[in-house]
This record gives structure tokens, C-alpha cells and sequence, in this order.
């Protein structure tokens, strides 16, 4: 048997049938792209941009940039107080910045968090098509940048400022002035009730810098925002008078996120969005704890249930 399998591969190496060695770099540049194209952004940044200078070049393709997308690099609901620090900002905004430069002018979205001014003007100067920017938890954004992206980037049609506290209402004015095609707008505050979840990750000084007047960002989504459809402000301190700009001003609205809003009650929402029929309502359905609102303040926690419409409240 042996013998055989010897004389089989003295046959093979004597007629010279051998299995052609691949060579990767004998790929066409379309080939090498398209290969690349089905790899994720942190998949291309870890390894082909790293073998050599033929598939770096190949790697900043305008083609492969019309997305700049790290939101599942930080997961659902996880936080590191590493996030949060100088040094990883540096970080995500060259590679924010070097994103818009490869992508030529063709960037259509930003899912990102954790970059600054600095950044988000340089994609507002050179991102005239971008249509969808979420940058949650950007502590280093203000009125500045949004105010960039409010002026060059018109085609917006979905934001997401969740946990960006140097942004105001203002900013919110200018956006709905210049982008008629906002469709969508989250502005979602960190859990103010309960910063315990936020303790040792998030700096103390940042939250406690929360924005306060929940009305005047209200009155600047009803006024200037009227073709939203989905809106998202959990734990916004807006009172029923600022609801009801909302729900007056924004009559294309479909779903409206107030988990949260301790200042809403049960007869506030249902007077509020009455004009709104095909509206799905998430109300402030949530559990509080006695460290922020004392039994005694109404008696019994039946008046809990009854203030909020929820059987949550029970020890």
C-alpha cells in the first residue's frame, strides 16, 4: 500500500501536477474592493489595512466610505469611564476624519459617539449628502458644530443627540430650520433619577450639567420640526405645556418616547395627544426610587398608580 502511495506522488511530481499556489497579490483592484466591501468597518481597520501599502490604498476607497458606523463597537448598554477620557475622543475623531476624507464627499451617515466639535465641522464642511448623524454621548459637541451641520448638511433626515448636554435648543432651532427632511430625532437624557447606574463612568461634572428647560426644547421641535414621525426624549424635564407644543406642532408624528418625564401624568399625555390618532405613546412607565420621590410627598404609593397609570410602584 505504501508502496503504491509512494509511486503515485513520484508519477505526480515527474508530470509536473502540482496545485497552483495563490497569489492574493495578482488581484485587480475591483476584485481586492469587492472582497473588501464585505467586511465591517473595524474588520478592515484590523487587518487588510495592515498587510500592505496596494490593499491600504485599496482600503480607502471612496466606495467602501459611504458609511461611517462604530455604534456596535460600544454595545446596548454598556459604558466604560475609558470612553470618556481625552484621549479616546483623539482617537474616534481621526478616525472620523479620516473616513470623510477617503469618502470623497459621498458619506451618507455617522453612527458614532465620544467626538468633539473638532471632528463633526470637519464632516459638516465635506459631507453635503449626509442624511442620517447619531453621536450619542459626545460630552465635547456644542451649538458650534450643529450649527455647521444644520447649514451644509440639509439633507438630514435622522439625528440622534441622545446624552449631548453642551447641545441646546438652539441648536434644535437651526436643524429644523434648515433640514425639512427630519423625519427622526432622539434627544434622550441619561437616567437623572438614578445616577447610580452612571457612578464611576461618567463624569461627575457632565452630569450634573443635564439640561433644565425641557419646554424650550420642545417649543423648538414643534415649531420647526412639523414632518417628524419619531421622536425620543427620555427623562426630559418638559412640562405638559411643552408636550403640547410638541403634539401641536409635529402632526406627521407615529411614535413619542417619554420614559422618564416625571412631569407628565397620565391626563397630561391624554390631553396633550388627543389631535394625534395613529400616535403609539411610550409613557413614563418606569420605577422610582424613595430617594427621589418620598412616600410622604403623596401618602400611599396608590396615588403612584394613579399619577402615572402604572401597577409598577410596589414593594
Amino acid at each position: 500500500m505504501d508502496n503504491d502511495k509512494k509511486k503515485e506522488e513520484e508519477e505526480g511530481e515527474g508530470s509536473g501536477c502540482t496545485e497552483p499556489e495563490s497569489d492574493w497579490a495578482d488581484l485587480t483592484r475591483e476584485c481586492l474592493i469587492n472582497i473588501l466591501s464585505r467586511l465591517t468597518l473595524e474588520q478592515r481597520w484590523l487587518g487588510p489595512m495592515l498587510v500592505c501599502k496596494s490593499w491600504l490604498q485599496a482600503c480607502t476607497d471612496s466606495s467602501l466610505h459611504s458609511s461611517f458606523d462604530v455604534e456596535p463597537h460600544f454595545g446596548i448598554n454598556t459604558d466604560s469611564p475609558r470612553w470618556w477620557t481625552p484621549d479616546f475622543e483623539r482617537k474616534i475623531n481621526s478616525m472620523l476624519r479620516s473616513v470623510v476624507v477617503w469618502s470623497d464627499h459621498c458619506l451618507t451617515s455617522i453612527r458614532t459617539r465620544h467626538c468633539s466639535d473638532l471632528a463633526l465641522s470637519f464632516a459638516a464642511e465635506r459631507c453635503p449628502n449626509l442624511e442620517v448623524l447619531s453621536i450619542k454621548s459626545c460630552q465635547n459637541v456644542t451649538d458650534v458644530s450643529m450649527a455647521m451641520i444644520a447649514f451644509r448638511c440639509t439633507k438630514l433626515r435622522e439625528l440622534d443627540i441622545s446624552y449631548c448636554y453642551e447641545i441646546s435648543h438652539e441648536s434644535l432651532v437651526l436643524i429644523g430650520r434648515n433640514c425639512p427632511n427630519l423625519k427622526v430625532l432622539k434627544r434622550n437624557l441619561m437616567n437623572w433619577l438614578d445616577s447610580s447606574q452612571h457612578f464611576g463612568v461618567v463624569p461627575n461634572e457632565y452630569l450634573n450639567a443635564c439640561p433644565q428647560d425641557g419646554d424650550s426644547e420642545a417649543a423648538a421641535i414643534g415649531k420647526y420640526m412639523p414632518y417628524l414621525e419619531h421622536l425620543e426624549i427620555q427623562f426630559s424635564k418638559l412640562s405638559a405645556k411643552g408636550l403640547t407644543l410638541i403634539c401641536q406642532g409635529c402632526v406627521n408624528l407615529k411614535y413619542l418616547d417619554l420614559s422618564g418625564c416625571t412631569s407628565l401624568t397620565g391626563r397630561d399625555i391624554a390631553n396633550a395627544s388627543s389631535n394625534l390618532k395613529v400616535l403609539e405613546i411610550k409613557k413614563p412607565n418606569f420605577y422610582m426610587p424613595r430617594s427621589v420621590y418620598h412616600a410622604d410627598r403623596y401618602g400611599h404609593w396608590r396615588l403612584y398608580d394613579e399619577r402615572f397609570q402604572t401597577d409598577v410602584f410596589r414593594i
